[in-house]
């Protein structure tokens, strides 16, 4: 029984304890405002350290060829990261001032300590910034290629550009900034090396993709969604209204607002961006095509982005080109080649992917061959004559099914962020990706051509490279271009989408469409018959007062196999979509139907049907008629899963993906008798159980099962399965479970079982009122279990659970852990964390609603306390203004926020309502 030891301590002792303590707690508020004061002169001080240094080492590489030491570059970053906690402890200093001359002692006392850590750490880094070295030669034994490899591709030749954007942000006599030039000269580019180096300046900085049709309504929403502004309330309000709450939230912070691609003068008033002074030290840039647009904005001498000088332009071939570009047979050729880019990067960088393979002196003459002969197309606009140098990296394709993919892209508006998951189900029906009757195949095949039109160039990986990407606008002008026969058939692909339509755009010949996309515009009605016999894809989705389908609409589209109605105010649908006899996929969700049309039923080729979110369906009857059905998504629809729904999904034959909320225990039972049904569903919803028996059990047959939500049930413990003797099930079959929501389930006091979800990367528990453990030692000894928790653990939310004490009893590795929310859990004291914790990549953020919570924390030791105490973020947003407390950093439902200062770096995501779930 060793291991514990006790030393017994006088009642003065004590009382000399507690004095101490008090002190010392007061000595944080006391020294606040000198404490304050001190810290932004040592951060000044440390900034222009980090200057200089800064300037030493790039003189070093740029004039000597030496490379920078490893102990530098990790001073550089770790001031950086500083500098961003700093300015945002000075950004509430006012606020904790008024707090300290009102007495709020107990909040004063959390923001005195971090500043007084924070100080502590800034003079730190101080001290450490001495360096009698900063670089070395370098290994490479060429200069050139030193020169190239040390140099970003994406900032060849701009160098100068970016110091001066950067020097006029920096400075403040000016408040906007503008950049100019053609389509694909960099502009988005060197916008976003901006957003990189200037986060540690502001609050938060936001990114938004105008694009050429965005409306001053749609900008509004999108920065509105992005300060954390959303829910019912918020869309409802008028655009006025809109603007004042995010004026007034953003009147008395420094921000940075971002905006690319912008077509016209956006009205930044009527959004509610206020105007950039000196005294708020607020910043604008933009980018745009045009010089005029900029005068427009209030930029009167905005920086003009050209193409690259000839020396430049060849370096950035080079580097996508990689060494063989250089071999004495091939260089001329290549320069030739290169030469055909005029200089504008975008050209150099997918010609450069294409050329990369290409390593015969044959293949080049071929290529200068067919650049050179290309046919005189006369362009409006100047960027457009790059379209066939475009064009001839898109003919390089090896693969028909892959051009097919690719041109796929275009169909959603420009500057969209599109969901991975998404294109290869349309590629999928579409017959794009074939995987002999495998969707595991086909979605492997559907990864491996997206990987492949990401290294051509064609194709940009976002910020989330995991689960999105886009495509440049003017590459989606090409793809465009050649679905439309480079221009001569341009009724070919109808592509309307993102343009602010309220009617149905004018066709001339129905006949030729093939593909037609009019999303994410305010059509209202659809009515009239046209003969579409060659239409074989329809996007509506997104037309948010779209109320109304005519059935002579649908009457003459044999050949339609994708149709996307989602996100529209459609009640009812006609009778006549019956006829879309080859129809291979149908999303409806987010729509108000309340019954599905008797004839779906005989859509034999159907194969995907979404149905999420449907909240007046009432049945799917008559449905399992459609035999080839294979995917069908019914969560959070208001179809639960019952006897009768259990009987109409066993008839389907096909059956490989289904989503579902269970609200009936019988049903649940039932399901534990129909492993077949069972093994197919990837999302679940079980909701408002109240059953007699005290335990929920998940039926292991769920083998395929993603994500979990437990709302309002009233049971008291969870198990993963049980085996015949009644025993704990220690190899659960969950495998592939990566997502648990668990809410409202008042009766439960343990969680262990979640220690054998080995996959889980989200978690999140709430208003739960007797859980006190989520991973109890008891538990786990008597589930004989030897596995380590949370080995993949990206985001833990805690929220309302008064009785909560422990997560687990020692600290955590926790490798992927990105977030820790906790909001309004008194009694959690200690958080499973040691100073060699989340060592993985990027800092660990503990976000907290709380000022008392956190200095309750009991750290696992001072390194501990001092390593993650400075990254507690103590936040309410913009969605407090109207809508109730939120918390910034998951407010954005397109993107990601970073820690303080929040920065966004998402682009616009028009598909954002239909991939909110894959994104946050």
């Amino acid at each position: 029984m060793g291991g514990f030891f006790s030393v017994p301590l006088s009642g003065d002792q004590v009382l000399k304890d507690v004095s101490h303590l008090s002190c010392f707690k007061a000595s944080y508020i006391n020294s606040l405002e000198e404490n304050l004061a001190a810290m932004q002169r040592d951060m000044e001080e440390l900034k222009a350290r980090q200057t200089d240094v800064l300037r030493r080492v790039e003189r070093e590489e740029e004039t000597k060829s030496m490379q920078r030491l490893a102990e530098v570059n990790v001073w550089l970053k770790n001031v950086d990261n500083v500098s961003r906690q700093v300015s945002y402890l000075l950004s509430n200093r006012t606020t904790e001032l008024q707090r300290l001359c009102s007495k709020k002692s107990r909040s004063n006392y959390g923001y005195g300590k971090r500043v007084s850590l924070m100080l502590k750490k800034v003079n730190d880094l101080n001290s450490k910034g001495v360096f009698e070295v900063v670089a070395e030669p370098a290994t490479e034994t060429s200069t050139k290629e030193k020169r190239l490899s040390r140099s970003r591709p994406d900032i060849v030749g701009r160098e100068t550009i970016l110091k001066r954007a950067l020097s006029l942000l920096v400075s403040g006599e000016t408040g906007s900034i503008g950049l100019y030039g053609v389509g694909g000269v960099g502009k988005s580019t060197i916008l976003r090396e901006i957003s990189n180096k200037i986060t540690a300046r502001f609050e938060f900085v936001i990114w938004v993709v105008v694009s050429q049709h965005l409306p001053v309504k749609k900008i509004q929403e999108e920065i509105g969604r992005k300060l954390g502004f959303h829910g019912e309330e918020w869309n409802q309000k008028e655009e006025s209204q809109k603007a004042n709450d995010i004026h007034n939230f953003m009147k008395d912070r420094r921000f940075a607002l971002l905006l690319d691609d912008v077509w016209a003068k956006v009205d930044l008033t009527k959004v509610g961006v206020p105007s950039p002074t000196k005294k708020n030290k607020s910043k604008i840039a933009f980018t745009t095509r045009s010089r005029e647009v900029c005068v427009q904005m209030g930029v009167a001498d905005p920086i003009e982005v050209q193409c690259l000088a000839e020396n430049d332009a060849w370096d950035l071939f080079q580097m996508k080109v990689g060494g063989h570009a250089s071999c004495s047979k091939i260089q001329e050729t290549a320069r030739e080649v290169a030469g055909r880019c005029h200089g504008l990067p975008l050209a150099l960088n997918v010609l450069g992917e294409t050329m990369s393979c290409k390593k015969k002196v044959r293949q080049w003459n071929d290529a200068l061959r067919v650049l050179t002969s290309s046919p005189r197309v006369e362009f409006a606009e100047k960027e457009d004559e790059i379209l066939p140098i475009l064009k001839y990296s898109f003919d390089s394709l090896k693969v028909g099914k892959l051009k097919s993919c690719f041109q796929y892209c275009a169909l959603f508006p420009a500057g969209s962020m599109l969901s991975k998951n998404s294109l290869i189900e349309y590629w999928e029906v579409e017959g794009c990706v074939g995987g002999f009757g495998s969707r595991y195949i086909a979605k492997n095949r559907g990864y491996e051509n997206i990987n492949t039109l990401v290294r051509a160039g064609l194709l940009m990986e976002s910020d989330d490279s995991t689960k999105f990407v886009q495509m440049h606008d003017v590459v989606r002008k090409m793809a465009l271009w050649v679905a439309s026969d480079l221009g001569k058939n341009r009724e070919r692909w109808v592509v309307e989408a993102g343009v602010g339509l309220r009617d149905m755009v004018p066709v001339q010949d129905w006949t030729g469409v093939r593909k037609m996309s009019l999303m994410n515009n305010e059509i209202e009605e659809i009515s009239g018959g046209h003969e579409c016999h060659q239409l074989t894809t329809l996007f509506l989705q997104q037309n948010s007062n779209l109320v109304r389908i005519s059935g002579e609409f649908f009457q003459y589209m044999p050949m339609l196999v994708v149709l996307n109605m989602s996100f529209t105010e459609l009640e009812e649908l006609p009778e006549q979509i019956s006829r879309l006899f080859a129809l291979r996929y149908l999303n409806l969700s987010r729509t108000k139907i309340e019954r599905l049309p008797d004839g779906l039923g005989k859509l034999k080729r159907l194969e995907h049907l979404n149905l999420e979110t449907t909240k007046r369906l009432k049945s799917i009857y008559g449905l399992s008629n459609a035999s080839s059905l294979g995917v069908l998504a019914l969560l959070d629809s208001n179809v639960s899963l019952d006897a009768s729904t259990i009987e109409e999904l066993q008839r389907f034959e096909r059956l490989e993906r289904l989503n579902i909320d269970i609200s009936s225990s019988s049903a649940l039972k039932q399901l534990l008798s129909a492993p077949e049904l069972a093994y197919w569903i990837e999302e679940v919803c079980i909701r408002d159980l109240q059953s007699d028996e005290a335990c929920l059990v998940l039926p292991t047959t769920m083998m395929q099962l993603r994500k979990l939500i437990i709302k309002r049930c009233g049971v008291l413990e969870i198990d993963i399965g049980r085996a015949s003797d009644d025993t704990f099930l220690i190899h659960p079959k969950l495998g592939s479970l990566s997502s648990v929501t668990i809410t409202g389930c008042n009766g439960l006091k343990d969680l262990t079982w979640l220690l054998f979800v080995s996959k889980l990367t989200y978690l999140k528990l709430q208003c739960l009122d007797k859980v006190e453990e989520i991973i109890s030692e008891t538990g786990e000894q008597n589930a004989g279990g030897t596995k380590t928790p949370f080995e993949k653990l990206k985001r833990l939310e805690l929220s309302n659970l008064p009785m909560l004490k422990s997560i687990y009893r020692n600290p955590l590795l926790f490798p992927c852990l990105k977030k820790i929310d906790v909001e309004r859990c008194p009694k959690l004291r200690k958080l499973p964390l040691s100073s060699g914790s989340c060592l993985g990549g990027d800092e660990l953020v503990i976000s907290y609603s709380d000022d008392q919570w956190i200095e309750r924390v009991q750290w696992e030791d001072k390194a501990t306390e001092e390593r993650f105490y400075g990254h507690c973020d103590n936040i309410i947003t913009a969605a407090s203004v109207g809508a109730g407390y939120h918390n910034l950093p998951g407010a954005c439902n397109n993107g990601r926020f970073l820690s303080n200062p929040h920065v966004c770096v998402c682009a616009s995501s028009n598909l954002w309502k239909e991939t909110c779930v894959d994104a946050c």
